[in-house]
């Protein structure tokens, strides 16, 4: 099953896509949904209510307002190494704050303070039911479905401290979507997909699902142990190699540029550059 949160007549709904059409659901958005019991996959199912050509849609982040953004650095080999980093004994975590999503085509806004914005395509995976000290081998049935991302990292913020927040939760900058495609259809397994992103048809990085340091059940369980993970919560597993502050000579996203992110099965984002709007 696909599902989606998307932007109607001034606010957000969530959606089954059946065909070529979408069923709106009675949910603001895919969080909610999820929250609402541990049927909820029965809900979306069976759920009738009004249909939108699917052509029509308007994505919404996958999940508007998660609980928590969980993230993962330095958890593909071939990153660790053009980044000069050891590999990690212990997956590499860092947060972002949900005023850093954006929707699957909606614009990424270059910060003005910044040159050396950078891409790194993700799967992403949000939480179906609570977890708490979860063991690897239960991990699996607590994820809901697979998504894809992009962890847009303004490298200069990033490296001003030892810690990664700053470069990584700037404003309007990690399309997720535009579709959330259900666990089952894995048949309960982690997903092997390709993993590609492209900035203006040029393919930057590309690399499979399978090659993560840190699996997706890894993930679950050890974040798990220090907190417990809830419906809706949104979780980016880490980029492969081929990100822009790896190149000689280093390359940044500009202005213009189409930033296109794409996993088999999953679908893609595909976001212009832009300059950050002012408030």
């Amino acid at each position: 099953m696909r599902l989606a949160t998307l932007r109607i007549r001034g606010e957000t709904r969530a959606a089954r896509l059946d065909g070529d059409e979408y069923v709106l659901l009675p949910f603001p958005d895919l969080g909610s949904l999820l929250a609402a019991g541990a049927q909820w996959q029965e809900v979306a199912t069976q759920c009738e209510g009004e249909r939108l050509p699917s052509m029509d849609a308007l994505y919404a982040p996958v999940v508007p307002h998660p609980n928590k953004i969980i993230c993962l650095g330095l958890n593909y080999a071939a990153h660790i190494a053009e980044m000069g980093r050891d590999a990690p004994q212990y997956p590499t975590l860092f947060a972002k704050y949900d005023g850093a999503l954006i929707g699957a085509y909606d614009a990424i806004e270059l910060p003005s303070v910044s040159t050396r914005v950078d891409w790194e395509a993700e799967l992403a995976f949000v939480i179906g039911r609570a977890a708490r000290h979860v063991s690897k081998d239960a991990a699996l049935p607590h994820v809901a479905g697979y998504t894809v991302a992009n962890d847009v990292t303004v490298r200069d913020y990033q490296r001003r401290t030892r810690e990664f927040l700053s470069g990584k939760t700037f404003e309007a900058t990690t399309p997720v979507g535009p579709v959330l495609v259900t666990a089952d259809e894995f048949n309960g397994a982690e997903p092997d997909l390709e993993i590609r992103c492209e900035v203006d048809g040029e393919v930057m990085q590309r690399s499979r699902t399978s090659d993560l340091l840190f699996g997706v059940a890894d993930i679950v369980a050890y974040v798990s142990e220090i907190i417990t993970l809830l419906p809706g919560d949104l979780i980016l597993t880490g980029t492969p190699g081929g990100v822009g502050d790896g190149r000689d000579p280093k390359v940044y996203l500009e202005e213009g540029q189409t930033l296109r992110t794409t996993i088999e099965g999953l679908g893609e984002t595909s976001n212009v550059c832009a300059p950050a709007t002012a408030t």
